[in-house]
């Protein structure tokens, strides 16, 4: 059973601590005192600070249909692949909706490949403003569904599709669980949400206790909130806001990962809690002196890289791989 008030609490993680000592020294502006185009190029300029990825079997771009035109999607198979059809990770980067890419969360993408022994495939889906709710949703089911039924065609595994995301990304990972429900489509095989947006709440315990000097800020949430979904009126709908879902039964099994210190902590745990309460088998993990955007920089983070081998290893055990976690290297 899920004990939400169990949960571990403690002071920031040293290794965090000292990137945000040395992120508060750089002075950088915060997301929502730019435009959307100035958040981007920031976002690039911050992926290259973590260093070089993990070396792999092969990275192929593809495109596939989607509702609004063509949907890059950059495919990771791992260093050491198995043998047959390989299982496949629909990943979802984070980025508020608005920022991130098949290079931003490139280095995360091979590192969950060797790791899990499971070709990941990165979805470039359309981004806010220029695209609003629900274009990044309706892109992310479609992609799924491909791969749900072609995956054959990039050496997959289609009856074993896993949906995973970060941030933004988490959410986007969460409603595709909800569509493949509500429209009678088999759902992935594990839906791992990492630190999700999942309610368009402000006014959360977490939100309030680390409002600015965690990384994310509610005032960017906010801004994020307001690209992606400009019409209030629609935040509270399912596809927007997955914790708002009248019923989380009959969804895939769930591993929700959430960082101790970050505003979105609250609706990821109470996520988690419905769903074990809803009968959908739920892992929480929180790793209490963590904040936002952690596993992306594994590289730097000793938390980062053991929430990797974690997600890692739920996938294995979906999937019905032997073992567990096989290391960012591929060499577990």
């Amino acid at each position: 059973m899920l004990m939400l008030e169990d949960l571990p609490t403690g002071p920031v993680d040293p290794q965090a601590r000292d990137f945000l000592d040395r992120l508060n020294a750089a002075s950088l502006p915060t997301v929502d005192k730019l435009t959307p185009a100035q958040a981007r190029a920031q976002m690039e300029v911050s992926a290259r600070f973590l260093g070089r990825p993990p070396r792999v079997s092969e990275v192929r771009d593809v495109k596939i249909d989607g509702p609004g035109g063509p949907i890059p999607i950059r495919v990771v198979r791992p260093i050491r692949p198995d043998e047959g059809p390989l299982p496949v990770v629909v990943y979802f980067h984070g980025g508020g909706w608005v920022v991130g890419d098949l290079a931003s969360h490139e280095g995360l993408c091979r590192a969950l490949a060797n790791a899990s022994g499971a070709i990941v495939a990165s979805v470039g889906y359309r981004l806010a403003p220029e695209h609003p709710f629900p274009a990044a949703a309706d892109d992310a089911f479609a992609a799924y569904s491909w791969f749900a039924s072609r995956a054959g065609e990039v050496g997959g595994d289609p009856s074993r599709v896993a949906a995973c995301g970060d941030s933004a990304g988490g959410n986007l990972a969460a409603v595709v669980c909800l569509m493949a429900r509500d429209r009678g489509v088999p759902g992935p095989t594990l839906q791992a949400l990492a630190y999700p947006a999942l309610d368009c709440d402000f006014e959360t315990e977490s939100y309030r206790r680390f409002a600015e000097g965690h990384l994310l800020s509610r005032d960017e949430m906010m801004w994020y909130w307001d690209q992606y979904l400009p019409d209030r009126a629609d935040r509270a709908r399912p596809y927007a806001s997955p914790l708002r879902a009248e019923s989380l039964a009959g969804l895939p099994p769930a591993l929700v990962i959430t960082a101790g210190h970050d505003v979105l902590r609250d609706e990821g745990e109470r996520y988690a809690g419905r769903l074990h309460a809803e009968g959908v088998p739920t892992t929480l993990s929180r790793y209490p002196g963590m904040i936002h955007g952690f596993l992306r920089r594994y590289p730097f983070f000793d938390e980062g890289r053991r929430a990797v081998d974690e997600v890692a290893t739920a996938l294995r055990r979906a999937f019905g791989l032997t073992g567990t976690s096989r290391g960012v290297d591929g060499a577990g």
